[in-house]
């Protein structure tokens, strides 16, 4: 807990001026009271003595007005950062509530990566501040071979174990920089900044020798590989949904070639078409 300051007790006020105010309004009526009371009572013997050479105050008399007065700020005190601690309370619940709403909205809730609404503004803001240094941005669309065949057999809670594995890997093959979403079903996608096409080549072959090991789960062992189609931003995309569509173009590609990873090509449209 941090200790007490004057410096503390100002914010509190400044925090709180309405209730401030009141609570020294409050106060100070108390202590009028109580003073006029005193007077009353003839508590206060030092009040006859006011016309007389020799003003002394008892210590009595001192004791009960020093009381008084300290009693009276403790509780002005006490009263403002109790009302500092609540709006802190309240500020970190707000904030932790902020938090949790972001995560349902941006998160997929079975492997803690970003969901694909998370992904596409990424991708939009990407597509609107392109790199000017002649690199570029990589997206990366990614399938899972195998899997069907892991829910057909095991069930899908052991398919969920093995997608947890696989965002596992794919979250510790990419950079601290890229972005690593699971977009639906088996489909992850990265977005990776200020890339040429060599380094994008090796990072996506980094997320595509992660599963060249087999998964362990539900008590069985799973080969699972990925088909992996890349876009180059700007030049396959000048909008997000245009990149996206090509690295699912380049992915599909891959998949029907039996290829680890394809960049995309213009004339693979043409080839699906056809297809």
């Amino acid at each position: 807990m941090n200790p007490f300051t004057p410096k503390m007790l100002g914010r509190a006020i400044t925090a709180h001026p309405r209730a401030s105010l009141q609570d020294a309004l409050l106060l100070f009526v108390l202590m009028l009271a109580a003073l006029l009371l005193a007077l009353q009572y003839d508590l206060f013997f030092f009040i006859d003595r006011l016309s007389q050479e020799q003003r002394q105050v008892s210590l009595a008399e001192a004791i009960f007005l020093t009381v008084l007065l300290t009693a009276s700020l403790f509780v002005f005190v006490l009263r403002r950062l109790s009302d500092q601690r609540q709006t802190s309370a309240l500020r970190t619940a707000a904030e932790i509530e902020l938090r949790e709403l972001t995560a349902l909205v941006t998160e997929d809730p079975l492997t803690g990566l970003l969901n694909r609404r998370a992904l596409m503004e990424a991708l939009t803001a990407a597509t609107k501040s392109p790199p000017t240094n002649g690199t570029q941005h990589a997206l990366f669309m990614m399938d899972l071979n195998g899997f069907k065949g892991v829910n057909d057999t095991h069930g899908h809670s052991v398919g969920d174990q093995v997608l947890e594995i696989v965002a596992d890997r794919f979250r510790a093959a990419g950079r601290p920089s890229d972005l690593v979403a699971r977009i639906g079903g088996d489909e992850f996608a990265v977005l990776a900044y200020n890339v040429d096409r060599k380094d994008a080549h090796r990072i996506g072959m980094r997320f595509v020798d992660n599963l060249t090991q087999s998964i362990r789960a539900g008590g069985h062992t799973h080969q699972i590989t990925v088909a992996a189609g890349v876009a180059l931003l700007p030049d396959d995309g000048v909008t997000a949904e245009k990149a996206l569509c090509n690295a699912d173009i380049a992915m599909y590609r891959a998949k029907a070639l039996g290829e680890a990873l394809l960049f995309f090509a213009p004339d693979m449209i043409n080839n699906r078409q056809s297809a």
